[in-house]
C-alpha cells in the first residue's frame, strides 16, 4: 500500500492556508462486528484505520488543528479523530488502539447518561435483538409489522423503529421505549456509557472532551429554555467532572437545521465554546463557521477503500 499511497500522493489536502480538515467522526467500537450496529468499527477495523490515520495522514489533537486551520498553517493530509455520545467501549477498547499509534482524539460526552445510563436507541435495539419468532407485529404501537426471516430483515426492522421514533419528544419517545419492552416482555439492562473513571482514564491519557448536551435531545425539538439548559448545563457537569474548562461542542445528531437551528448556534457561542461540530459530511476550510464544522464517517471495510475514501473527502467542502 505505501507504494500505492505515494502514486497517489497528489490528491493530498493542500496545506496552509488552503489546507483543509478532515475530522472522523465515531460512536463505538465492539469486539466483533455488531450486525445490528453496522454504522459502527469493531476493534479489529478501528486498529487498522488508525494505523491508516497514523501512516499516511497527519493526526492532530482538535483544539491544535483549529488554531492551525484559523491562521492558516495547516499541515497536508490534516486529520482529527473524535467519538459521540460517551461510551465505555471507547475507552477500554478504542483508547489503546489510539496510544498505540499515537492518535490523540476528542470525546464527545453526553452527562445524562454517564455511570450506568442506556441511550433510547441502545434500548430499543437490544430489546428486539432478542425477538426470536419469525414475525413480529407492532403495530398495536404504531411502529409496523416485520417478517424476520434474516439477519437483513432484522437490521431494517431495527432501522425502522428508530427512525418512526427518533423525532419524537423525548418524554413521548421514552415512552414509547418502555412500551415497547413491555409488549415484549423484556427489561433492558444493558448499561455501555462511561462510568466517571473512564472520563478520567480518558483526561490522563491526554485526550480531549467535549460537551454533547445532557440528554441527546433533538435541539430544534426543544423550547429555547430548554435548550439553552442541555448546552449550559451540560458543559458546566462535564467541567465539574474533569476540573477542566471544555471549549468543545457536538451538537446531538448534528444536521444543520433539521436537528439543530441558528439560535442554538448562537447558545453555543454565548455559552463560551471555542468551537462546534456538526455531521455536515465534508472537510472543514479557514473560510467555514467555526461553530458549525462538518465531520465525516469512517465505514470502508478495507485499508485501501479506507484511504482513498479519506483522500476524496478532502475535495467535498460545506458549501457542496
Amino acid at each position: 500500500m505505501r507504494a500505492f499511497a505515494r502514486a497517489v500522493s497528489g490528491f493530498a489536502s493542500s496545506s496552509g492556508a488552503n489546507g483543509r480538515l478532515q475530522v472522523l467522526l465515531y460512536h463505538r467500537v465492539h469486539p466483533v462486528a455488531d450486525p445490528l450496529r453496522p454504522g459502527d468499527v469493531d476493534v479489529e477495523r478501528f486498529e487498522w484505520q488508525m494505523e491508516v490515520v497514523a501512516r499516511y495522514f497527519t493526526p492532530l489533537a482538535v483544539d491544535e488543528a483549529l488554531t492551525l486551520l484559523n491562521s492558516g498553517k495547516l499541515p497536508p493530509n490534516a486529520v482529527c479523530v473524535t467519538f459521540d455520545d460517551g461510551y465505555a467501549d471507547n475507552v477500554e477498547l478504542a483508547l489503546p488502539v489510539l496510544r498505540r499509534w499515537k492518535v490523540p482524539a476528542t470525546f464527545f460526552l453526553t452527562t445524562g447518561f454517564l455511570s450506568n445510563g442506556c441511550m433510547w436507541n441502545d434500548r430499543v435495539i437490544e430489546a428486539l435483538r432478542e425477538v426470536d419468532e419469525p414475525r413480529l407485529d407492532l403495530s398495536k404501537l404504531g411502529l409496523g409489522e416485520y417478517e424476520l426471516t434474516s439477519p437483513g430483515a432484522r437490521l431494517e426492522m431495527v432501522n425502522s423503529v428508530l427512525n418512526k421514533l427518533k423525532y419524537y419528544p423525548r418524554t413521548e419517545r421514552d415512552g414509547y421505549v418502555r412500551d415497547l419492552e413491555e409488549f415484549l416482555n423484556t427489561q433492558v439492562t444493558y448499561t455501555p456509557m462511561m462510568g466517571e473513571h473512564h472520563i478520567t482514564a480518558l483526561v490522563n491519557a491526554g485526550m480531549m472532551v467535549g460537551a454533547h448536551t445532557i440528554n441527546h435531545p433533538i435541539l430544534n425539538e426543544l423550547s429555547p429554555e430548554e435548550a439553552r439548559h442541555e448546552i449550559e448545563c451540560g458543559k458546566k457537569q462535564l467541567e465539574d467532572l474533569i476540573d477542566k474548562e471544555v471549549t468543545l461542542f457536538a451538537y446531538p445528531n448534528g444536521i444543520p437545521g433539521k436537528d439543530y437551528g441558528d439560535e442554538h448556534v448562537d447558545m453555543v457561542r454565548r455559552a463560551g465554546f471555542s468551537a462546534a461540530f456538526s455531521t455536515t459530511w465534508a472537510a472543514a476550510r479557514r473560510a467555514d463557521d467555526f461553530f458549525q464544522l462538518p465531520r465525516v464517517g469512517s465505514w470502508e471495510k478495507t485499508r485501501l477503500r479506507f484511504y482513498l475514501r479519506l483522500l476524496k473527502n478532502y475535495r467535498i467542502t460545506n458549501s457542496e
